[in-house]
């Protein structure tokens, strides 16, 4: 029987975890990519389950290995959760990390969709789900505005995209809300809990909320939703 491939980039997030998760219980064929090795990753392996790792700031390396690896072949679906973020302000920012944000966090996205999109339309499916951030609501942190403008570039849905929506290829962007993760847990890091009492919800989103929107708008499920910007910020 015959299953369905999605590939995932940056798959070893707490999100990413939750994803692959959710895709391998509904009996689909995962490949999952991580920036360095995960253990998180590895723990849930098993035969459906494909990880590879590449840093994804070494971008023409990586279009080398897209166009060449037979991993990219009779993929389904593809989801981007790649999240690079350097802290830096304004007035601090540079030619290099200005690229290394939009290399991971937009044109890995690029170069990944533009080898896809021919092969779904051959199989007359396909679920492309780019990720964005609450924070391009707002110009980003003090500390992050190249991540919050990189992840608002996946918000954009070329015009050449449009011949591919009538061949049942669906391109859609989820934005995504605060979300209840380790990072928020470590020591030093910025108390969230006024930012909370601003979300109409009161509440974070948990990695598994999160992991049942992309299930849904990245699979067959998903029949008519497309060039779209999917909220699941709470409200805020």
């Amino acid at each position: 029987m015959y299953k369905k491939k999605i590939l995932v980039l940056g798959a070893s997030s707490d999100i990413g975890i939750k994803i692959v998760q959710k895709y391998l219980s509904k009996n689909w064929s995962v490949i999952a990519h991580c920036n360095k090795n995960s253990k998180e990753l590895k723990k849930i392996y098993n035969d459906d389950l494909e990880i590879f790792s590449f840093d994804l700031r070494k971008i023409d390396k990586f279009k080398v290995f897209v166009n060449e690896n037979k991993i990219f072949k009779n993929i389904d679906a593809f989801i981007s959760l790649t999240g690079y973020l350097e802290p830096i302000n304004f007035f601090n920012i540079d030619s290099k990390t200005f690229f290394n944000h939009i290399n991971v966090n937009y044109l890995s996205n690029i170069i990944v969709t533009q080898k896809l999109l021919p092969s779904m339309k051959n199989k007359n499916f396909g679920r492309i789900l780019f990720s964005s951030s609450v924070g391009v609501k707002f110009g980003g942190a003090n500390n992050s505005p190249l991540y919050s403008l990189t992840k608002h570039m996946n918000e954009f849905f070329f015009s050449s995209f449009k011949e591919f929506y009538k061949e049942n290829i669906f391109i859609n962007t989820i934005r995504i809300g605060v979300t209840d993760t380790k990072i928020h847990k470590k020591k030093g890091v910025t108390d969230l809990s006024k930012r909370i009492s601003l979300i109409p919800t009161k509440k974070m989103a948990s990695p598994d909320e999160i992991a049942e929107y992309f299930y849904f708008y990245g699979s067959e499920k998903n029949s008519f939703t497309t060039k779209s910007i999917i909220e699941v910020t709470g409200g805020e």
